[in-house]
């Protein structure tokens, strides 16, 4: 049916810390468009990647985000979470997580790809994500691929350039918030 080569876990990357990051804009679960240039401008972004409401590890995670954001405001950042879902299921997740970021769609993947964090899981995976956790990925994705991200946190710096990554393909290895907090650089007073 298809021969598009997607990434397995493996072989994603993710971009390494000191590399300069380009803007995209995502449009949010109320179709507002959030643009990464126009939040740099205010401070630095905290950018999280996530599966999808689906995924208990990834509810768990921005439920603890949100609890502490207070923390990393305090710093002058903002967060912002990013899924291969569609806003419908931005919704779900935000009732689940009560997540008052940012929550993105990743329209055909292009951020995920943009951070070498896209990749496929293996026909098993799927199976499991669709069947066990009704992760309904291809009606929630903007495409039939059921591409995920890694789960990966990035502070990205005013200057558009990656201050601190958390990167590890295992799911459920997450960003702590305490090593997000240190990691934020001092807020200018400007």
């Amino acid at each position: 049916m298809e021969n598009i080569q997607y990434k397995k876990v493996k072989e994603a990357k993710g971009l390494q810390v000191g590399e300069t990051v380009k803007d995209f804009s995502a449009v949010d679960l109320n179709d507002n468009v959030f643009t990464l240039g126009e939040a740099l401008e205010k401070g630095p972004v905290v950018l999280i990647f996530y599966r999808g409401q689906w995924c208990p590890f990834c509810n768990k995670h921005l439920k603890k985000l949100e609890q502490n954001l207070d923390k990393i405001y305090e710093k002058g950042a903002s967060v912002v979470a990013i899924s291969p879902e569609k806003s419908e299921f931005l919704k779900r997740t935000a009732d689940k997580t009560k997540a008052s970021f940012s929550l993105l769609y990743d329209e055909g993947y292009k951020i995920a790809q943009a951070f070498d964090v896209a990749f496929r899981p293996t026909k098993f995976e799927r199976a499991i994500y669709n069947k066990i956790l009704k992760a309904d990925l291809k009606n929630a994705h903007s495409d039939e691929s059921q591409q995920l991200p890694i789960p990966a946190t990035f502070i990205i710096g005013k200057d558009r350039k990656i201050i601190w990554r958390h990167f590890d393909p295992d799911y459920k290895k997450r960003s702590d918030v305490a090593d997000i907090v240190n990691n934020l650089p001092v807020k200018s007073s400007n």
